[in-house]
């Protein structure tokens, strides 16, 4: 997709079409009833999900009335709702106005971007970085930019889905390795070792198991076959590493060697997604990334918190060391009743219980505790493995985190009678 454009993907769509007589003959069922067909399928399969209601974002809120401890929010450091990421949020939007006006290629843009971008790059100790509307646009622009068809894309099973729509829409050919198998990964790439570009993507922690990817073992034999890397650091920005710039700094590896994408809405606790790299990459990303060319830029406000959120983060490690210590004690907690996280490579507590009508048995004795950490289900992880997904935040206290572990052990007791 690189030398796509939008004329050439509308001239062929138009081609496409049936004429007037074809489609005279053909009938659609209507979308409605459609809907309803599927909506009712999932509902058999205790699929279908409705997003709740809280009062508020934060380490407690109001749930249909009653004060509940969320437990489901990556707002890891508890920047969100730190004064001076809200006042830095309220300052840009009386400054700048509410919204960027339009793609930053038409309207500009505003100083608040190169401030945020500038702090990024020096965060992750890259030349360059870029900001998109969401990590999501981030993942959509980056990879179709780097592949086409005739490339390869080499992609973990336990990827994102981001990665995989993005890898999907470039139009390489897209191949999967199993979690974590490096072996594997190698056999891929030897056998496609004439392919035009070869870019292993993979995350650096995986949002459902909790688990960091082996960046080492992958950037070695990456490099062997002159394979790219990408590394989609979502949930590992503002928490891993000695100084919380991620996983890369965790295993001490340089930044150089990857393309680095992460998000500003976990850790930072704001809205949006990048992508950090040489100074060459970041500008053939504003030529080439679709979701920035054609997106209005980031809002004044979300790039303003974002950008207090980093400073925050940086200057006060205390910050990160709370999570870590609520983190463990939590684990400390459960442990005893036999809850034992899928990985305790991060901050995310993953509970695995099985089945959907168990994960959801889990979930419904937490909320009538005051906990809300609802189930995980398929098609976000696999069948057989639906389960309670624990984030504990830095704006937790002590007290939060003790409530917190005692109706996880006896929902768990709960479910088993």
């Amino acid at each position: 997709m690189r030398d796509a454009t939008a004329v050439d993907t509308l001239a062929t769509a138009d081609a496409m079409q049936p004429k007037s007589s074809d489609a005279a003959r053909i009938t659609r069922p209507d979308l409605g009833l459609a809907a309803r067909r599927e909506l009712d399928e999932l509902a058999r399969q205790r699929l279908l999900r409705e997003p709740r209601t809280l009062s508020a974002a934060g380490p407690r809120a109001e749930i249909e009335g009653r004060e509940c401890l969320i437990l489901a929010s990556n707002d890891y450091l508890g920047l969100s709702t730190h004064s001076a990421v809200v006042s830095a949020a309220a300052d840009a939007a009386g400054r700048y106005g509410a919204g960027a006006g339009a793609s930053r290629l038409v309207s500009g843009s505003l100083p608040i971007h190169e401030e945020l971008e500038a702090e990024i790059a020096g965060l992750k100790g890259t030349e360059a970085a870029i900001v998109f509307s969401s990590g999501y646009a981030a993942n959509l622009g980056l990879i179709p930019a780097l592949l086409a068809r005739g490339d390869v894309a080499v992609c973990d099973k336990l990827n994102h889905a981001s990665l995989i729509d993005a890898c999907r829409l470039s139009g390489a050919r897209l191949r999967v390795y199993g979690h974590g198998d490096t072996t594997r990964l190698e056999s891929i790439l030897r056998a496609e070792a004439s392919a035009g570009r070869l870019v292993v993507v993979t995350d650096g922690v995986f949002s459902m198991d909790g688990d960091v990817a082996p960046l080492p073992d992958v950037l070695t034999i990456a490099q062997a076959y002159g394979a790219w890397v990408v590394v989609d650091d979502a949930h590992g920005t503002g928490t891993l590493g000695r100084t919380g710039v991620g996983t890369v700094e965790h295993f001490g590896l340089d930044a150089a060697a990857f393309i680095n994408m992460s998000t500003l809405s976990k850790a930072f606790g704001s809205q949006g997604g990048f992508v950090t790299g040489s100074t060459e990459l970041i500008a053939l990303l504003r030529n080439r990334a679709r979701s920035f060319v054609y997106s209005t830029g980031l809002a004044p406000a979300s790039a303003a918190a974002a950008l207090a959120a980093i400073r925050l983060a940086r200057e006060q490690p205390e910050i990160r060391q709370r999570l870590w210590r609520n983190v463990r004690l939590l684990r400390q907690r459960i442990a005893p009743a036999g809850l034992l996280p899928v990985s305790t490579d991060s901050q995310i507590t993953s509970l695995i219980i099985g089945g959907v009508e168990q994960a959801l048995a889990f979930a419904d004795e937490l909320l009538r505790a005051g906990v809300f950490a609802p189930a995980i289900r398929p098609p976000t992880v696999p069948r057989g493995t639906s389960r309670v997904r624990i984030s504990v935040t830095a704006a937790h206290t002590r007290e939060d985190v003790e409530e917190a572990a005692a109706a996880i052990c006896e929902a768990a007791e709960s479910i088993k009678s």
